[in-house]
This record gives C-alpha cells, sequence and structure tokens, in this order.
C-alpha cells in the first residue's frame, strides 16, 4: 500500500487516525475544537452537580423552615380564636351573646375577604408561573455566543 503522491507506505492512514500536531509545534484547530468541546461538556457537568448538591441541601433547609412555619400557623390560629372568644366576652357584657358573636364573626369574615382580594391580586402578578429573567438571560447568553461565533 501506498499513500497517494509520495510513495511511503500507510502514512495517509496513520494521519487519519492520530491527530498531528502543525507543523509549528501548535495544536491544530481540530484539536482545539475538540479539546474545547471537551472541556465545556466537563464544565457543565461539574456545575450542573455542584447546584444539584446546591438544591438538595437548600431544600432542607426550606423544607425544615416550612414546617417550623406551619407550627407557627397553627399556634397563632388557635390564639386568634382565643382572642376571638375573649372578644365575644367582652361584648356580651354590654349585649346578649349571640349579638357579640355575630358582630365578631361580622368582623373576623370582613377580614378574611379584604385578605382573600389582596391574595388574589398578588398571585395574579406571578401568572404565569415561568421564570422570564432566567429565559432572558439564556436568550441574551445565546445571542452573544451567536455573535462571537460570526466573528
Amino acid at each position: 500500500m501506498s499513500g497517494p503522491g509520495n510513495g511511503q507506505q500507510g502514512d495517509t492512514a496513520h494521519t487519519a487516525r492520530v491527530p498531528q500536531a502543525a507543523a509549528d509545534g501548535h495544536a491544530s484547530v481540530g484539536e482545539l475544537v475538540s479539546r474545547a468541546s471537551e472541556q465545556l461538556s466537563t464544565l457543565v457537568r461539574q456545575e450542573m452537580q455542584l447546584a444539584k448538591a446546591e438544591l438538595t441541601e437548600k431544600g432542607k433547609q426550606a423544607g425544615f423552615g416550612g414546617g417550623l412555619f406551619g407550627a407557627a400557623g397553627a399556634v397563632a390560629y388557635v390564639g386568634f380564636m382565643v382572642l376571638a372568644a375573649a372578644a365575644v366576652a367582652a361584648l356580651s357584657l354590654a349585649l346578649p351573646v349571640w349579638a357579640g358573636a355575630l358582630i365578631v364573626s361580622g368582623v373576623l369574615f370582613l377580614t378574611a375577604g379584604v385578605l382573600a382580594a389582596a391574595g388574589r391580586q398578588r398571585f395574579t402578578k406571578a401568572a404565569p408561573p415561568m421564570p422570564e429573567r432566567a429565559i432572558d438571560s439564556v436568550r441574551a447568553d445565546v445571542a452573544e455566543i451567536k455573535e462571537r461565533a460570526a466573528r
């Protein structure tokens, strides 16, 4: 077997399998692209592992904090019910008990309505549940990469 044009045996087969450095001792463009691709892939994998570990730890902390908030809410609810009963008892000194209970329950339902309206207004501001800033950031990154690749 001889290589085309130079008469040396097996020369083209060897250069096809093993990448050769350029004549000046620097890596070829193909090698540089290959290395960059491998390094980028490794970097992305490492960043994903770091993000996963970080989110796992933060998730544990958030879960524990959420449990504490839930317990605080339950205790506050009981306290609020006792306060409402105390208000009924106080009003029953001047009015019949049923009238005091009616007044306190009316105030509570009015308060609940105002809170529900405010919550609904805030909830509609959060819709749709998409990470819009993150999407914009990714779009900007893609545009930057395309611009640099075009140079």
